[in-house]
């Protein structure tokens, strides 16, 4: 174990008792219900990441200082190694020279999700448990974060999942994969909305009494195990762009619960070389309207193409808060914009046809975003944030492009498994009774 001074960790909602970050990981969420952040940000010189390094490696360098003074320390190469076996190309737009996108798709389940979920499940893999009793993993999902935890922790020793999602508000895809795996996994179909899942996953993890009775843990992006893995291909794809133009590189971040977007800007805050960072949302305004001017009130969830991004009640707001206490900075540094359903399926008819690229519907409010820029005279470099592979929603691209897509070999392998899920009530009580009565 590294003798470095340890970074230490504490909740959202008070400063103390902080602890060490395999404690946090374990844990998932605080006792007091807040969400873990380390005690400050480090700072990162941008010279000491290896130019012709993996992405692999520059999550190990980048990682290091969270991991300071921690048994998992020692390990963290192997675990970056382990998790980030496939690549997260940037790659130029022949619309214009300055227009880039962040292929984050390249996974075993073809979301950006599998970063961190594969991260955790290596991490979890490694922490001693002290409880012969299984580790109950629960995922609150709007589509994407269920499969790729439940393919990072397929078949891992006394650990089971259970995902709860939305049921009818996901994909069809989605949901088939939601369901394909069994045996240690199990997946839940709430008669209600995303805000409904998460808030029944955090109301059970902060059960004194069920957490005596069963082990739990969560990996959701409230978990720092899903959240800091993915720094890793914002500073490697904004460290490539330096080293090559000598510029920071501008990223449009899609978002619902924030995690994938406050990742982007935790590495800008490490001092590594991002620009400006805009948040695309969908019909879901919570986000717009706050960073509009508007008090921050989270709402019930909205149905939309970007299914995915369904949240009205952002639970990563708090580490934006934490981030960046001064309000009037806040709204400075960021912006977020809504787009409707009719735009996206614009956008997406749009570029497959003139450019020849195409989106799936959350990546498309982020093109959407960036072709208002370019249309205001914005020719400075900007990268949009592609999250998913739009083969997962083919009944909402394929009509607007004209033709099937290809499916991605591990999509279709997933596909080809039988999938079922069990019905539950959008209830705090129906949750805790399933967990008890399995």
């Amino acid at each position: 174990m590294s003798d470095v001074e340890p970074l230490r960790y504490h909740s959202t909602h008070s400063a103390g008792p902080t602890v060490p970050i395999s404690r946090a990981i374990a844990a998932g969420l605080a006792p007091d219900g807040g969400l873990y952040v380390p005690e400050a940000l480090p700072s990162i010189d941008p010279a000491v990441f290896d130019p012709h390094g993996s992405l692999a490696d520059t999550a190990t360098t980048l990682l290091a200082p969270f991991f300071a003074g921690d048994p998992l320390a020692d390990e963290l190469a192997t675990i970056c190694a382990e998790a980030f076996t496939f690549d997260a190309p940037l790659r130029t737009l022949p619309a214009h020279p300055n227009t880039l996108m962040l292929e984050l798709f390249h996974g075993p389940t073809s979301a950006f999700k599998d970063f961190g979920a594969r991260f955790l499940a290596a991490c979890l893999r490694r922490l001693p448990r002290h409880d012969a009793r299984p580790l109950t993993i629960l995922v609150a999902t709007s589509g994407d974060t269920g499969a790729a935890v439940a393919a990072a922790f397929h078949h891992q020793p006394n650990v089971r999942v259970v995902i709860l999602y939305p049921d009818g508000l996901v994909s069809p895809r989605q949901a088939h994969q939601l369901g394909c795996f069994g045996d240690n996994i199990s997946a839940l179909r709430v008669a209600g909305r995303f805000d409904d899942c998460q808030r029944m996953v955090k109301t059970v993890l902060n059960d004194a009494t069920l957490q005596t009775q069963l082990p739990l843990s969560s990996a959701n992006s409230i978990s720092l195990g899903r959240l800091l893995p993915q720094m890793s291909y914002y500073a490697h794809a904004a460290l490539s762009w330096w080293r090559e133009h000598g510029t920071p590189l501008n990223f449009i971040v899609p978002t619902g619960n924030l995690g994938n977007a406050l990742a982007c800007l935790w590495v800008r805050e490490l001092g590594l070389p991002i620009g400006s960072v805009r948040l695309a949302c969908n019909a879901n305004a919570t986000l717009r309207d706050y960073f509009s001017g508007a008090v921050y009130t989270p709402r019930e969830a909205v149905a939309t193409l970007a299914n995915a991004m369904d949240v009205g009640a952002p639970s990563n707001f708090e580490r934006l808060r934490w981030t960046f206490p001064d309000e009037n900075r806040l709204r400075h540094l960021l912006h977020a914009d809504s787009v409707a359903d009719a735009t996206i399926r614009q956008t997406i008819a749009t570029h497959a046809h003139e450019h020849g690229e195409v989106l799936c519907p959350h990546t498309a409010t982020a093109m959407h975003r960036l072709d208002r820029l370019r249309d205001e005279g914005d020719s400075s470099p900007w990268a949009v944030i592609a999250t998913a592979h739009p083969a997962k929603f083919e009944s909402v691209v394929e009509p607007l492009i004209g033709r099937s897509l290809p499916v991605p070999p591990a999509l279709a392998t997933m596909l080809a498994r039988p999938a079922c899920a069990e019905p539950l009530s959008a209830n705090d009580t129906a949750l805790r009774t399933w967990l008890s009565s399995h």
